[in-house]
């Protein structure tokens, strides 16, 4: 009696499918490796994240990086461990991009709110939009309001005040990040 273990089905139809994939990597065999590691990629991500939209993206992913880097694969054997390896790098990618996201409020949807009227009491949105300009230093209010009142291009504020247009872009994001920060503390604070 042997202790080895014998290959399952799955595990053989996975080795014949890899193997005609790096031997003859085209469409077909492409479409078969597809068939058979897209649901497990898709499982493994949707343990990590839940979302299934998103685990079929990051398998597409994972499926695209193992077609365009199918040749430098060097052991065979290895496979399965190297295509989890690129799906562990993508869910990193994923994470770490949605770390670096920062909640923005668009100005462009509150420009209706704040319209000023005379009949408007104070505490209204257009008095808090003056609060919410005071937040700001004068070069980032005034970049804000051509931006968002005045309706200007980033390119046309960068020409009439002599600054760089990717200054422009970061002042304008940081000054949207600053806002963001204190019109969450706001809504938290009336909804309790």
């Amino acid at each position: 009696m042997t202790n080895e273990p014998l290959p399952n089905e799955r595990a053989l139809e996975e080795g014949a499918v890899v193997d005609q994939f790096l031997d003859d990597p085209n469409e077909h065999s492409f479409g078969a490796l597809f068939k058979i590691f897209s649901p497990q990629l898709v499982s493994f991500f949707r343990a990590r994240s839940r979302d299934v939209a998103q685990a079929e993206d990051l398998a597409q992913e994972v499926m695209l990086t193992v077609y365009r880097k199918a040749g430098q694969i060097r052991d065979r054997s290895l496979f399965r461990a190297w295509l989890f390896k690129i799906a562990r790098n993508a869910l990193c990618r994923h994470y770490g991009r949605l770390s670096r996201e920062i909640e923005t409020v668009d100005l462009a949807d509150v420009d209706n709110r704040l319209a000023t009227s005379i009949q408007e009491p104070a505490g209204t949105p257009a008095f808090e939009f003056r609060d919410w300009m005071a937040l700001l230093d004068p070069r980032e209010r005034d970049f804000m309001i051509l931006r968002f009142i005045e309706q200007w291009e980033y390119h046309e504020i960068a020409a009439d005040r002599g600054t760089p247009i990717g200054t422009v872009q970061w002042r304008i994001f940081n000054s949207k990040k600053k806002l963001a920060r204190h019109l969450t503390s706001q809504a938290a604070i009336r909804a309790a």
